[in-house]
């Protein structure tokens, strides 16, 4: 019977938390261009703009600074993954050749499991 092999989703929360940084970055221009230049209000200060526009380009840098090692080792390890699956059902396959024994069907979960993995997996 296949276990469920959990796909990493964590590039999905980096990446969540990106974008509620960057939310909150937006706020803080929006209240900075307030506070600094309240008789412009509505109007949008190109200066202000760029200063902050440049704080946050380094912001979304060091961002991906960080979370680059994560998704490489996220391909690494599905790679690792799909590697050694692969293997065990070439292995599964030989001894049922060399014993002519038949697996009984798949149920319907490992069916499922085996639908999410195909699109990684073109020999399953």
């Amino acid at each position: 019977m296949l276990s469920t092999i959990p796909i990493p989703h964590s590039h999905q929360k980096c990446f969540q938390k990106a974008d509620s940084d960057l939310d909150y970055i937006q706020y803080r221009l929006e209240y900075e261009i307030k506070a600094n230049h309240p008789d412009s209000a509505g109007k949008k200060n190109p200066v202000t703009l760029l200063k902050e526009l440049t704080a946050l380009k380094s912001r979304y840098q060091t961002l991906y600074a960080r979370f680059k090692p994560v998704i490489v080792e996220q391909k690494e390890t599905k790679s690792r993954i799909c590697t050694t699956l692969n293997k065990t059902m070439t292995m599964i396959q030989e001894l049922q050749k060399h014993t002519d024994l038949k697996l009984s069907p798949l149920t319907e979960e490992e069916k499922t499991v085996t639908e999410q993995l195909k699109p990684h997996m073109p020999d399953l």
